[in-house]
């Protein structure tokens, strides 16, 4: 039998809270083991249920981002979903610094939520494709510091793959679009993390953005 995708939910609105667990368990893959109202719940019931996703609303009580750095110390073979109403980087930046691994806009649908959480377990990042475009186009029209120059320029073939990466495409997506292995994305996504200096899918999208490369999105 697949094994299944333990989740826990904590969000303050218990409304909301219950039905995201009943959205995510209509998915015969994913079972949500805990639900919470704070951060030191969050904290607490990964420690008791030991799911292998936890998503935690950003602005519960206590601070979802908080919550997050504590799980990232003390269970950091948790992976983490924030979920919220914010937009902006900032919030964005900071809950990727704080070991999210995505960013998701509450309205989201059911089965994009269910999408974003396989998508995680698979060792994936996501950013809700809508937000990442405002992001960007906020980065590339504010001012900015420049960013450090990277060891060398991308190739097409990387090119390529960072477009895909910014439209919300998981590597196996984008390896079935190029005609490609999906280990083959993952060798191509880590060269682009060393050359732009970044830690993850987002940031390497942010940064290409930033120092201005044409026709990248």
């Amino acid at each position: 039998m697949t094994k299944r995708i333990r989740v826990l939910v904590v969000d303050d609105h218990p409304l909301l809270r219950e039905g995201l667990v009943h959205a995510l368990q209509m998915d015969p893959q994913i079972v949500c083991v805990a639900q919470g109202g704070c951060a030191s719940d969050a904290v607490r019931l990964v420690a008791e249920h030991g799911p292998d996703i936890a998503i935690l609303d950003v602005n519960m009580p206590g601070s979802g981002l908080a919550a997050a750095r504590d799980i990232r110390r003390v269970s950091p073979g948790v992976k983490v979903i924030m979920l919220t109403i914010a937009e902006n980087e900032e919030t964005v930046l900071e809950a990727l610094d704080a070991g999210a691994r995505a960013y998701v806009l509450k309205g989201v649908t059911g089965s994009d939520l269910v999408r974003t959480v396989q998508t995680v377990w698979q060792g994936e990042s996501y950013i809700s494709p809508g937000l990442a475009a405002r992001l960007l186009m906020k980065r590339q029209t504010a001012e900015q510091k420049e960013a450090p120059s990277p060891d060398g320029d991308l190739t097409h073939r990387e090119e390529q793959i960072v477009r895909r990466v910014a439209k919300g495409l998981t590597n196996k997506e984008i390896a079935r679009e190029l005609d490609l292995s999906e280990k083959t994305i993952k060798h191509y996504m880590t060269n682009v993390l060393q050359k732009l200096h970044v830690r993850n899918r987002v940031e390497a999208v942010l940064a290409l953005r930033r120092r201005g490369e044409a026709g990248m999105i």
